[in-house]
């Protein structure tokens, strides 16, 4: 695939606790360059960011990364968040409610928060890494019933990343008008390659354009 069809698909992503100023303005520099989907920043970034590049495409997280804030905490976020800048909001899911198999609470507290999202992008964070084939696919029916834009694999800070298998799951049980992104662990222009070919509509990576340019 040529670079400039990888791309579009990319969330050029800095989570790092140590972020700086320098380096958000670095990754939206260079998002606008490679034109990339979007930039994925911490919420303390979004104001910033948005005022210093009003034409950049600007995503952030909430109940980042372990998903165990309140359902009032992540919409206050959300809403935060979108009233900074952000055009598209990932959160995490509570993971505890998953392994209870609370799956009501889950479709609930996603639906909730894409109603503050309104016609924002929501993406539904899974961290698949914690989890069963069996919760997987109840996951996916809480993202699908609750309206959602998108699910996605991982938030790159669990003990694995995104996975193949994970991504033809997903396909075989989301509803329709679901997409997928796979993020963690995207370490080579292949990687970038087979998610694309395998149906992620986006994928989440620090080394996109490392990876495909040579830069550091």
């Amino acid at each position: 695939m040529d670079n400039s069809e990888i791309f579009p698909h990319i969330d050029h992503t800095l989570l790092k606790a140590t972020a700086t100023e320098e380096q958000i303005t670095r990754l939206c520099e260079e998002a606008l360059l490679y034109k990339t989907a979007s930039v994925c920043i911490p919420a303390s970034y979004v104001k910033f960011a948005h005022g210093k590049f009003p034409e950049l495409n600007i995503c952030t997280v909430i109940g980042f990364p372990l998903g165990y804030s309140t359902t009032a905490v992540k919409c206050a976020e959300a809403r935060g968040a979108i009233a900074d800048g952000a055009n598209e909001i990932d959160m995490v899911v509570n993971i505890g409610w998953v392994k209870d198999g609370k799956f009501a609470e889950v479709r609930r507290e996603i639906a909730d928060i894409k109603a503050v999202c309104g016609n924002k992008i929501l993406k539904v964070i899974i961290e698949t890494c914690y989890l069963t084939d069996e919760e997987k696919i109840e996951l996916c029916k809480c993202v699908s019933d609750a309206k959602a834009d998108y699910i996605k694999t991982s938030t790159g800070f669990g003990t694995a990343g995104a996975r193949i298998e994970d991504i033809r799951l997903f396909r075989e049980h989301i509803g329709g008008g679901v997409k997928i992104k796979a993020a963690g662990g995207v370490k080579t222009k292949a990687d970038l390659e087979m998610f694309l070919k395998e149906g992620c509509e986006r994928i989440g990576t620090s080394s996109a354009v490392k990876l495909l340019t040579g830069g550091e």
